[in-house]
């Protein structure tokens, strides 16, 4: 067996006496004046304040009267002064006087987290503080109208910093957004090659693809109705290829290999997606590129700037938004900052038939910018 004993320091000679100690195990001693009456219940604040032993039978009529959140409640056996049975009560302590034991009697890391617990306390409250009293300085200085439009033009603005270049005083739908701003003229030439496949592609070729969906809809549907004429025929080959990529390096999330579009993606276009579609983050110690949620709204913008072009500047949004796979309501957005006139017609045969589809016209003159859904629905408010 274990034996214990405890030192006593002379504090004048500076030795130390040893003597023999023993381990008693202390059990709370309780009269039978301490318990409550099952009947009624005392103010939940004494309650809290000396904590009570409320017996197991007298637990819901203590609930009534006291917050459970801010109560720790520990179920144990007590045996009472004058009875010889042991009976299950319910010995509730506040927070407040927890944490006192903590600081009393915790462990190191008990301490450490009240000290933590404490510090974000405070600096929530101060920061709250701080918070209010700036909101309500900007609110009095310039106004609640005055606000709401700040954020609807903040909100048209950064949807804007995602969009292809916009020439407002286009003379032709076609100079609004211009190709050689979605391809530059050596990316175009480049695609050449990887879309020769499509330019050769047969009707049992393409209903092959279809049943894999091995690519997206729009460009499986815009596959059976390339022109016959071969330059035109090649130009579109060429679109629907890189349509067709942007859209499945929307899909990834972090990029890992330095070709993530596979070795017959060109290398000009591989260095394109990974430049101007993906944003650095630091994570575990390295550089990573990742296709953040942003990143997909530039996406979808550029896959609709170039749709338009395939379709003579009229798309259905609702196709490229199942491809792209986002919320109808976030792809509205994005058409409507790119100021096209949206309106609802049937699907294509096949794809949703049954369903109102959003068309997407680009039309001259331009519509005015507006705010999102979201935010007007804001000022409503």
């Amino acid at each position: 067996l274990s034996r214990y004993f405890v030192g006593v320091l002379d504090k004048d000679s500076g030795q130390m006496d040893v003597y023999n100690a023993e381990i008693f195990n202390m059990q709370p001693l309780l009269s039978d004046l301490i318990r409550m009456p099952v009947t009624s219940c005392p103010l939940a604040d004494q309650c809290l304040l000396y904590g009570w032993v409320v017996p197991s039978e007298m637990f819901e009529v203590f609930l009534e009267n006291v917050n459970v959140k801010q109560v720790v409640i520990s179920s144990v056996f007590l045996r009472w002064k004058a009875s010889s049975v042991q009976q299950p009560v319910l010995i509730c302590f506040s927070l407040a006087q927890m944490d006192l034991c903590i600081e009393a009697f915790g462990t190191s890391k008990q301490k450490r987290a009240l000290n933590s617990r404490r510090m974000n306390a405070v600096g929530n409250d101060t920061l709250n503080t701080a918070v209010t009293k700036a909101a309500a300085n900007v609110i009095d200085a310039k106004g609640v109208t005055a606000l709401i439009q700040d954020v609807a033009q903040d909100d048209v603005q950064n949807i804007s910093i995602f969009l292809p270049p916009c020439n407002e005083d286009a003379d032709k739908p076609e100079n609004v957004y211009k190709f050689e701003d979605i391809l530059s003229p050596a990316e175009y030439e480049a695609l050449q090659v990887p879309a020769a496949v499509f330019v050769t592609i047969t009707a049992e070729e393409i209903a092959k693809k279809t049943d894999d969906k091995s690519h997206c809809s729009f460009v499986l549907e815009e596959l059976k109705f390339l022109p016959a004429d071969e330059k035109s025929r090649d130009h579109k080959a060429r679109c629907l290829w890189f349509l067709d990529t942007l859209i499945k390096f929307s899909y990834l999330k972090v990029i890992k290999k330095k070709h993530p579009m596979g070795p017959e993606c060109p290398h000009i276009i591989s260095r394109k997606l990974m430049k101007n579609f993906t944003s650095l983050t630091y994570n575990n110690g390295s550089v990573q590129n990742l296709v953040s949620a942003s990143m997909k709204a530039k996406i979808a913008a550029y896959v609709i700037a170039l749709a338009l072009h395939i379709n003579n500047f009229q798309t259905d949004l609702t196709i490229l938004q199942n491809d792209l796979k986002l919320p109808e309501s976030r792809m509205i957005d994005i058409a409507k900052a790119m100021r096209l006139k949206i309106s609802k017609a049937k699907g294509l045969p096949g794809l949703e038939s049954d369903q109102n589809h959003r068309l997407g016209t680009l039309s001259l003159p331009l519509p005015a910018q507006k705010a999102s859904g979201s935010q007007r629905k804001r000022k409503k408010m």
